[in-house]
């Protein structure tokens, strides 16, 4: 819906132009991007669970340990087999 109205216009690609351009932030994915093969690419993170006895707030349950940045957790849009890539790039 925010793409839609930042594009000005309903038309599919237009938006999927736009979406392709706006991050995705919400819980799950914060900062995440749509590449051109649409595919919603995003940083992961290696948690360590910890102990009962260090758990000191609801949901306070991880430690994180490592993050991962979207661009070392996923093939290069360059090595994508989306067969709509390469439609689009012919």
């Amino acid at each position: 819906m925010r793409a839609a109205a930042a594009a000005g216009t309903d038309e599919t690609n237009a938006v999927l132009e736009q979406i392709r351009s706006m991050p995705v932030d919400d819980f799950y994915a914060p900062g995440a991007r749509l590449r051109a093969d649409n595919k919603l690419v995003h940083d992961f993170y290696l948690v360590e669970v910890r102990k009962p006895s260090d758990v000191k707030t609801p949901w306070d349950y991880y430690d994180v340990v490592e993050r991962i940045p979207a661009e070392e957790a996923y093939l290069p849009l360059s090595q994508s087999e989306c067969p709509l890539l390469k439609t689009s790039q012919n």
